[in-house]
């Protein structure tokens, strides 16, 4: 079934990969007469609940520190059972006192979904955790609380790369995490396509994710191994910013090694376009604008196969990783006015009805015509920001201006929308037009167009460029 296992570590990531399996709820179909375009195998597991009914879960493992579940609960409504009685009692016939600590009260967001009522609108004052906006079901063994560290100490925070990098060690000594926690999901693929790893890296998680994929890497030494490697894009002070850059470097050093493409993420994004309404003191509306992207871009790893063949992740890595050691990408996305697409199945409503915040389809493709080769040679990067949500962290705001470093190799792009596609569809390059794209240091470029989801009309492209690294190292060295 080419399953995909995802692997979440740490408060921001889980926010992220929430509206991500959100998004994926959203695919499910309970009417025979409309399937879905989907295929909920490659995130979803089957299973049996506490009263022998079937559940369908996902496939992932969801690392917290103490304290960052929320109101979420280990054992759910699926495998709730009956609380058994006297089971502390053993040889013991004294009295027993057990000390519980309060659990945190559900918001009524999650409160309306238990009773099965409609919920109340979600808004920054009622989301405190990233469960708070949570849709789906958990397996039990998905959720994995680390109680070494709590969430937001100021007595022993979880900041310090080193820090991460010891509690995996320690804890995987005393249980060997890989066995008791990833084994149990991996036995149940058919086919395992890639394990997708949602992680913060500008603080202990780094450490802890780089320790993680190392062991992974034993196992699981030819499968794709994704990294969403979410940095904190907000400014504080000096010191926090010298050991957040500390951090990434320390991350993208240790990580890109192991995996297969790792891309570097800003929480939130540097620039936010103006017809983008964002609180960005709300991680709920940040992650937001990730998840858009990130599951834009990977949506085409999921869908059913069309006329016997379905896209893979590692097809995005050749598209990529054009000379085999390019694994460091660059995500960027762009939402279009729907009513102004050119691939719209019915005409254009009234002008006077659209949002003018929205670029038009007209301005996308006026930015977008050529802006790789022009007159038989490559532009520079300046020419590349058609998309204008650009992802990648901007440690050094002076990188910009020095655009004759960047290089672009490979690139992938994405479409999706209520759309149909009518332009003529491009020939696939066989592989000596491919060879000499490479030989010619041309990019290679794969376009997916994909239409009937209800998230917008939304473009996402992922490139390689070869100074992320060299201009993360200048960031750190000018502090």
């Amino acid at each position: 079934m080419h399953e995909i296992i995802t692997l979440q570590f740490g408060q921001r990531s889980n926010y992220l990969a929430t509206h991500f399996w959100n998004a994926q709820e959203s695919y499910f179909t309970y009417s025979g007469d409309e399937p879905s375009p989907v295929d909920h195998d490659i995130h979803f597991r089957q299973g049996i609940g506490a009263d022998g009914s079937e559940t369908f879960t996902p496939r992932t493992l969801i690392y917290d520190l103490k304290g960052g579940f929320g109101s979420l609960r280990k054992i759910n409504a699926l495998y709730e059972k009956q609380e058994e009685q006297d089971l502390l009692k053993g040889l013991w016939d004294g009295n027993v006192v057990v000390q519980k600590q309060a659990s945190i009260e559900q918001n009524e967001y999650q409160k309306s979904l238990d009773e099965g009522l409609p919920p109340p609108a979600l808004s920054t004052e009622t989301i405190r955790y990233w469960s708070d906006f949570n849709r789906v079901f958990y397996h039990p063994k998905s959720i994995v609380q680390l109680n070494d560290f709590e969430l937001n100490s100021r007595l022993v925070p979880f900041e310090k790369w080193d820090v991460g990098e010891e509690l995996f060690s320690n804890l995987d000594k005393e249980h060997d995490l890989l066995d008791r926690d990833l084994r149990p999901f991996a036995e149940e693929c058919d086919q395992l396509q890639a394990l997708q790893i949602v992680t913060t890296v500008d603080d202990a998680w780094g450490g802890f994710a780089a320790k993680y994929i190392d062991r992974l890497r034993d196992d699981f030494g030819k499968t794709s191994i994704w990294v969403w490697a979410v940095e904190d894009g907000t400014k504080g002070q000096r010191e926090k910013q010298v050991l957040r850059s500390v951090n990434a470097a320390h991350s993208i050093h240790e990580v890109s090694q192991q995996a297969s493409l790792y891309v570097p993420i800003s929480d939130p994004p540097a620039h936010i376009p103006p017809y983008v309404t964002l609180d960005r003191r709300s991680e709920w509306h940040n992650s937001a604008i990730l998840s858009l992207a990130l599951e834009s871009m990977t949506l085409p790893s999921r869908l059913n196969p069309v006329d016997g063949k379905r896209c893979m992740l590692n097809e995005f890595e050749a598209a990529l990783n054009t000379n085999g050691n390019q694994k460091i990408a660059k995500l960027q996305c762009s939402i279009i006015d729907p009513e102004t697409s050119p691939w719209r199945h019915a005409p254009s409503g009234d002008p006077a009805t659209r949002d003018r915040r929205l670029p038009t389809s007209r301005q996308y493709i006026a930015n977008t015509t050529d802006r790789l080769e022009r007159d038989g040679k490559e532009l520079p990067y300046a020419g590349l920001p058609a998309l204008d949500i650009d992802l990648f962290p901007r440690g050094n705001e002076s990188y910009g201006n020095n655009v004759k470093r960047a290089h672009l190799f490979g690139q992938v792009e994405s479409f999706r929308g209520d759309h149909e596609h009518s332009e003529p569809q491009e020939e696939e390059e066989d592989g000596f037009a491919r060879k000499r794209r490479r030989i010619d240091g041309l990019p290679i470029i794969e376009k997916l167009v994909f239409s009937g989801f209800v998230l917008g009309e939304c473009t996402a492209m992922i490139v390689i460029l070869v100074y992320f690294l060299c201009m993360l190292s200048e960031g750190i060295s000018s502090d």
